[in-house]
């Protein structure tokens, strides 16, 4: 797994690492017993503080994506699986948008707007 992030977004780097995370399990590439690699090993690698990272894994446990658990980690919950399989009709909204000529703001709030 490959968490990205980008410094000069300015989105929080905590919210980055969670969603480099969704992004991974809506892709396929985070399944159901999965180990995220550990916080310490993210954040040497990205150069952030831990707690950064320990944030962003305490959000995605919050949301029932992963199960945290000392001395084994985060590991993806079976939660994870509605993600990949969301991926595929995200992907022809966003295409559907795009021939529209919407704007992903645009987008993005009409999606709000619906789920509530």
């Amino acid at each position: 797994m490959l968490i990205r992030v980008d410094p000069a977004s300015e989105t929080p780097i905590f919210a980055q690492v969670a969603g480099s995370v969704r992004a991974d399990a809506a892709a396929g590439r985070l399944r159901p017993g999965d180990r995220l690699p550990s916080a310490r090993e993210v954040a040497g690698a990205l150069g952030v503080n831990l707690h950064t990272v320990l944030r962003a894994y305490q959000l995605l446990r919050d949301e029932g994506l992963v199960d945290m658990r000392r001395g084994r980690g985060a590991v993806a919950t079976d939660a994870v699986e509605p993600l990949a399989q969301l991926h595929h009709d995200i992907e022809a909204l966003v295409a559907r948008a795009r021939t529209l000529g919407l704007a992903p703001d645009t987008l993005a709030a009409l999606v709000k707007e619906t789920y509530r």
